[in-house]
C-alpha cells in the first residue's frame, strides 16, 4: 500500500515561522494572531500584498529550515514504516520566488526533507520518493503515476479535481476545519493523530 503526502501545509506547520518573520519585518502588530492565514490576511487587509508575496519566498527559502512539521507527523511516519506502508511525498511549487531574492525553493525543501523527516538516523521518505512538481497538474499526474492507494493534502482543489486518480482515495488535512469537507463528501481528518485510526477503519488488515 502507498501513502502520498502534500507538503507544505500538510507535513509542513508554516504559522510559528510566517508570525516570527512578520514581526521581525515590522508588518504586523505583536497581538496577531500566530497563524499564516492571519499575517496573510492582515498585508492584504493594509493592501502589503507584496510583502505578502515576497515574504512567501525568504520563508520557503532562506528560512525553511525553521518550520517545524505538524504535531504527530513523524510519529505516524515511523509507524507507517515499521507498518510496511511505502510513503511519498507529492507536492507543488514554483522553482524560484515570484518577488525577491531568487531561492531555490525545490532545493530548500529537500534539505528540509532530509534535516526534519528523519528517525534513529534514517529517513523516513526515502529521497527517490520525494517528488516537488512545478504545477498542480503535475502534481495530479504524478500521484496516479507513482501508484497512490491514498493521499493527503490540505487543498479541497486538489482532492476533487476532475484529473484526480480515480484509483486513489481523497483525505483532507484540515486541522482548522477552514473547509466544510463533509458537506461535499470529502473524507477530513483534523490532525496526524487522527490518520493512523482513520486509516485502520478503512483497511482493516492494518494494525494501530
Amino acid at each position: 500500500m502507498r501513502l502520498g503526502l502534500d507538503f507544505d501545509n500538510t507535513i509542513v506547520n508554516y504559522d510559528g515561522l510566517f508570525h516570527k518573520v512578520a514581526l521581525e519585518q515590522g508588518v504586523i502588530p505583536a497581538d496577531l494572531p500566530v497563524t499564516k492565514i492571519a499575517v496573510r490576511n492582515h498585508l492584504r487587509a493594509i493592501g502589503r500584498e507584496e510583502v505578502w508575496t515576497e515574504m512567501q519566498g525568504y520563508v520557503y527559502g532562506a528560512r525553511m529550515d525553521e518550520a517545524v512539521a505538524y504535531p504527530g507527523a513523524l510519529e505516524f511516519m515511523a509507524w507507517a514504516r515499521g507498518a510496511g506502508l511505502g510513503l511519498a511525498i507529492v507536492s507543488h511549487k514554483t522553482k524560484h520566488p515570484f518577488l525577491g531574492p531568487q531561492y531555490d525553493l525545490h532545493a530548500a525543501a529537500r534539505a528540509w526533507v532530509r534535516h526534519h523527516l528523519v528517525a534513529a538516523g534514517a529517513p523516513l521518505i526515502a529521497p527517490p520518493s520525494v517528488f516537488f512538481e512545478l504545477t498542480k497538474e503535475e502534481k495530479l499526474a504524478r500521484i496516479g503515476a507513482i501508484g497512490c492507494d491514498l493521499f493527503l493534502d490540505d487543498l479541497p482543489e486538489i482532492l476533487e479535481a476532475q484529473s484526480f486518480p480515480a484509483g486513489t482515495t481523497a483525505l483532507l488535512f484540515d486541522p482548522d476545519r477552514h473547509h466544510a469537507a463533509a458537506a461535499n463528501g470529502l473524507a477530513a481528518i483534523a490532525g496526524w493523530d487522527e490518520l493512523q485510526t482513520w486509516m485502520c477503519g478503512r483497511w482493516t488488515d492494518l494494525k494501530p
